[in-house]
C-alpha cells in the first residue's frame, strides 16, 4: 500500500495513515475499515485545508477496500465509482490510488459475476499500468489486476486465456497475487473439467494465509476431488471451506453461499456440477 503522497507535514495524519495500512497487511479489515471512516469524517471537517481532500481519498479508498475483502463489496460499489469519477483526471502517485479503487471494483463485479464488465475494467487497468511502469513500481498492482482478470475469463468460459494467464504470472507472484492466481488456476481447470490436474496443481505448495482468498482452495480441491469421484474426502475439503469461510469472511460474502452450494452438490452424490468459484 503506497502512502508516500500522503499529507505531508501532518505527523498525526501520515501517522494514522501508515497504522491503517499496517492493519491492512494484518487482514484487519474490520479495525480497517472502522479507522478508516474515522479518518474519512475528520477529513470532512478539514475539507477546506489543503489535506482534507487527500485524507478523505485515502480514508474512502481503504474502507472500501475493506469492505470488499471482506465480502461486503456489493455495498460501497457506488462510492467507489464515486471515488473514481472524483480522481479521474489525477496524476502522479493519486493515479495509483485511482487505479487501486478501480481493481477493486473489478474485484465486486467478478464476485456479482458481472464477468464482461469485470474485463474491460481490469483490460484498462492494465493499459494505464504500462504507462506508469517507467515512473514508480506497479508489478504488485499488476498482478493483482491479472488475477482478477482470470476470474472474469474464467467466468466467461474463455479457459485458455485464463489458463495462460495464470500460469505465465505465477513464477513472478508472491504473497496476496499468489495465492489469488494459484486459486484462479485451481478454479480454471476444474471449469474445463480437468480435475486430476486442478488437484495436482491445488497441492502443490501452501500458499500463505490470505484472509480475502479464505476458503476458496479448499473449494477447489473439493471439487477437483469431487470430479474424480472421491466424494468423502471432497466432502471433507468443502466442509473445511466452509467453516474457513464463516470464520474469516462477512456472512454476505458471495463464497459463503458457492460452498454451501458445492457441499450440497457433493452430499448429494450425483455427478459434480460445472464449478466456477469467481
Amino acid at each position: 500500500m503506497n502512502i508516500a503522497w500522503a499529507v505531508r507535514g501532518n505527523a498525526q495524519d501520515t501517522a494514522a495513515m501508515e497504522r491503517i495500512s499496517a492493519l491492512w497487511d494484518e487482514d484487519a479489515y474490520e479495525a480497517v475499515e472502522a479507522e478508516a471512516r474515522t479518518l474519512q469524517a475528520k477529513a470532512e471537517r478539514l475539507r477546506r485545508r489543503s489535506r482534507g481532500p487527500v485524507l478523505g481519498q485515502f480514508a474512502r479508498f481503504m474502507a472500501t477496500a475493506a469492505a470488499c475483502g471482506h465480502g461486503r463489496g456489493a455495498r460501497v460499489l457506488d462510492e467507489m465509482e464515486s471515488l473514481v469519477a472524483e480522481l479521474h483526471d489525477t496524476a502522479g502517485p493519486y493515479r495509483l490510488l485511482l487505479l487501486g479503487v478501480r481493481r477493486n471494483r473489478m474485484v465486486v463485479l467478478n464476485a456479482e459475476r458481472r464477468f464482461g464488465e469485470a474485463e474491460a475494467e481490469g483490460v484498462a487497468v492494465l493499459r494505464e499500468v504500462e504507462r506508469l511502469k517507467h515512473l514508480t513500481q506497479v508489478w504488485r498492482l499488476e498482478l493483482s489486476v491479472l488475477a482478477g482478470l482470470v476470474d472474469a475469463l474464467c467466468g466467461q468460459a474463455r479457459h485458455e486465456e485464463a489458463e495462460n494467464i495464470a500460469r505465465g504470472n505465477l513464477p513472478r507472484a508472491e504473497g496476496r497475487s499468489l495465492v489469488a492466481l494459484h486459486c484462479g488456476l485451481v478454479d480454471d481447470l476444474n471449469a474445463q473439467g480437468r480435475h486430476a490436474e486442478a488437484l495436482t496443481e491445488a497441492r502443490r505448495f501452501t500458499p500463505p494465509r490470505v484472509r480475502e482468498q479464505s476458503g476458496r482452495l479448499d473449494m477447489g480441491t473439493a471439487a477437483a476431488l469431487h470430479g474424480l469421484g472421491h466424494r468423502s474426502e471432497a466432502e471433507t475439503a468443502a466442509r473445511q471451506a466452509l467453516t474457513d469461510c464463516e470464520r474469516s469472511l462477512h456472512p454476505e460474502h458471495p463464497r459463503l453461499r458457492q460452498v454451501r452450494t458445492l457441499l450440497a452438490d457433493i452430499t448429494a452424490g450425483g455427478p459434480p456440477a460445472a464449478f466456477n468459484n469467481s
